[in-house]
């Protein structure tokens, strides 16, 4: 299997796109002595998430990263802002409107995962949480989140080598019953994650190959692979035949029609860029989709 060679998140963003973020100072309230499980309240609405610490290692920075995929009650804040009738939220590009029942009639509520976006709809979602929260939100790069998975495992699985325990931390083809469910229902990883695997599969930064721009690398498998589909190391590449059948024309950049086995989860870099380095981050990503 092609594995790319791990780097940290800035030498991966030159690689990617020429460009390297120019980072503040570490706040006080971002050092090692705060470095915890926190709650971000999205402004506004009743809505938050707990973001959880993620320890530096010798290739990449601490970061958090959100403890479940993002939830339609997260997602859908961002979506009806985005669609609402009058004046554009500062920076945000309206969405498509989604043009079929993308919850597969399970509904906005009960904590389900948020499916079937494009990774450009992923990115728009950090960058309108930006806007919001005032924070740097992105998505993963492969590496970040490989070493949140593993939580300090070296073993096929963040709790070890034998499938027959999958059950306990993922839903998968042989106990989601062909359907994805709410978070948080199964047991987390050893650093707090839950839904690390299965459930639904999430968008990284990265193409699945070094140079290319597309295919992008999606982990953790989704409620419909088998159990080798969920390994720490597995990668599933994305395929424009999961819009293949979009009514619209053009077809849209946000939705994918074929993909409610797709979503994603955030990550906040404690070395936060200043906002010249996030405009030239979310310019750079999103012109190039």
């Amino acid at each position: 299997m092609h594995r790319r060679p791990t780097m940290t998140f800035p030498v991966l963003l030159t690689g990617l796109t020429g460009l390297l973020l120019m980072t503040q100072p570490i706040r006080a309230q971002q050092n090692q002595s705060a470095f915890q499980t926190f709650e971000q309240k999205i402004p506004n609405s009743n809505v938050s998430f707990k973001m959880v610490p993620i320890p530096a290692n010798a290739r990449l920075d601490s970061f958090w990263m959100e403890e479940h995929e993002v939830t339609y009650e997260e997602y859908i804040l961002f979506q009806d802002e985005s669609l609402d009738p009058g004046p554009a939220p500062d920076g945000i590009t309206r969405p498509s409107p989604p043009y079929i029942d993308f919850t597969l009639g399970m509904g906005k509520t009960g904590g389900f995962p948020a499916n079937s976006m494009s990774q450009y709809a992923a990115l728009m979602y950090c960058k309108w949480l930006y806007k919001k929260t005032g924070v740097f939100y992105r998505l993963p790069t492969e590496a970040e989140w490989e070493y949140a998975c593993r939580a300090g495992s070296a073993t096929a699985y963040p709790f070890g080598d034998d499938a027959a325990s999958l059950s306990k931390y993922a839903w998968y083809n042989t106990n989601s019953d062909n359907k994805y469910h709410a978070v948080k229902q199964l047991q987390p990883n050893a650093w707090g994650l839950y839904d690390i695997l299965g459930n639904v599969a999430e968008w990284t930064l990265d193409p699945y190959t070094a140079g290319a721009k597309y295919p992008i690398v999606l982990k953790g498998g989704s409620f419909r692979d088998d159990a080798t589909a969920l390994r720490s190391t597995a990668r599933l590449a994305s395929d424009k035949k999961w819009n293949a059948r979009d009514p619209q024309i053009p077809r849209s950049k946000w939705w994918n029609t074929d993909a409610p086995f797709i979503g994603f989860r955030v990550v906040r870099p404690v070395k936060q860029p200043d906002a010249a380095g996030v405009d030239q981050f979310f310019n750079q990503f999103l012109t190039t989709k």
